[in-house]
């Protein structure tokens, strides 16, 4: 006679694993009653669909951040929907990641998915069963940490979309929290100019160096179009150019006379741009990069006339930050 799960089990092996209605009585039937052979079941289902949508995209998700005993830790949990994300059980599982990170004072995300949480699983485990729960793929997407005191952590408005943590070198609980929400509102990309790696710099000069020359160029070929007694707006692409000879605006030797004057006019001020002051605007560009990127050089958030090291110091001469962790769901 064919095993048919009773209520009991059902509800033990659904508080044991969380998998649906339908895939636990499948499970325990498929079983025979045994329960370890039905949780290997829903695991492999987890398994399958994870391997099924290897290629999706994990755009959502759930990320948390938590400090506790000298060590702190940011971590992501991505899925494919936030349907899936809001839900109480995956918000739980991410919960449970987090705690099991920071009680272990986990190094690495291979670490992470090493421990072991709350319910006994492996950490990898728990999110390939997950996956199979809610048949989306899922996977741990980062993690970060800090280890050491005066730690200060922000969940953005709480919806575990974007979370911060800011280390100080003093107790500052205030200046931590206010400097934690500015790292979430001004995404800066390094503590100070001496943090920027090198070859962020050597990006960022060679773009501020090429938009200076493009510049220059531009307003030398602006000029020479206005004294010729032609529209900017006119002249801005071809399709401008069209419409002004379909308007009757301008003859079709006049658009030819545009277009040489943008070709000539480019060529011969692109092939005489001083140096000296492409380098000066470009080094202005830059400090302007290091300003608004390098946490400490920042205007501060809740005070424009103040730089976040003003801040800082106007709470205590030494105050300072010497760390800080960012991740975001969002695209930025």
């Amino acid at each position: 006679m064919a095993y048919k799960p009773n209520m009991e089990d059902i509800k033990k092996l659904r508080t044991m694993t969380g998998a649906g209605l339908a895939d636990v009585k499948k499970a325990l039937s498929d079983a025979e009653g045994d329960f370890n052979k039905a949780m290997e079941i829903i695991r492999e289902k987890g398994q399958a669909i994870a391997a099924k949508r290897s290629d999706r995209e994990t755009s959502n998700g759930c990320v948390l951040v938590k400090a506790a005993e000298g060590f702190a830790a940011i971590v992501a949990l991505k899925c494919e929907t936030d349907f899936v994300a809001n839900g109480a059980d995956y918000i739980k599982l991410t919960q449970d990641i987090l705690d099991a990170a920071v009680a272990a004072k986990a190094k690495s995300i291979d670490e992470v998915k090493a421990l072991t949480i709350a319910d006994g699983s492996k950490v990898e485990e728990a999110v390939i069963a997950r996956s199979g729960i809610t048949g989306e793929k899922m996977e741990l997407d980062g993690y970060f940490f800090i280890e050491g005191d005066n730690v200060s952590v922000y969940d953005h408005m709480g919806k575990h979309g974007l979370c911060t943590m800011v280390q100080l070198n003093k107790a500052a609980e205030e200046q931590g929290h206010a400097i934690a929400m500015q790292v979430a509102a001004m995404n800066p990309v390094a503590l100070d100019e001496a943090s920027v790696p090198q070859e962020v710099k050597d990006t960022e000069l060679k773009v501020a160096i090429e938009k200076t020359k493009e510049e220059q160029v531009q307003k030398a070929v602006e000029a020479a179009l206005k004294k010729a007694g032609f529209n900017l707006y006119i002249c801005e692409n071809e399709e401008h150019i069209a419409e002004g000879i379909a308007k009757g605006n301008i003859t079709e030797a006049q658009a030819e006379e545009i277009r040489n004057i943008k070709t000539t006019v480019a060529a011969e001020k692109a092939a005489n741009l001083p140096e000296a002051m492409i380098q000066n605007i470009a080094k202005g560009r830059m400090a302007k990069f290091f300003k608004d990127s390098c946490l400490l050089n920042q205007e501060f958030i809740q005070d424009s006339k103040l730089s976040v090291t003003d801040y800082l110091k106007a709470a205590d001469k030494d105050l300072t930050v010497v760390t800080f962790n960012r991740f975001t769901l969002r695209a930025e």
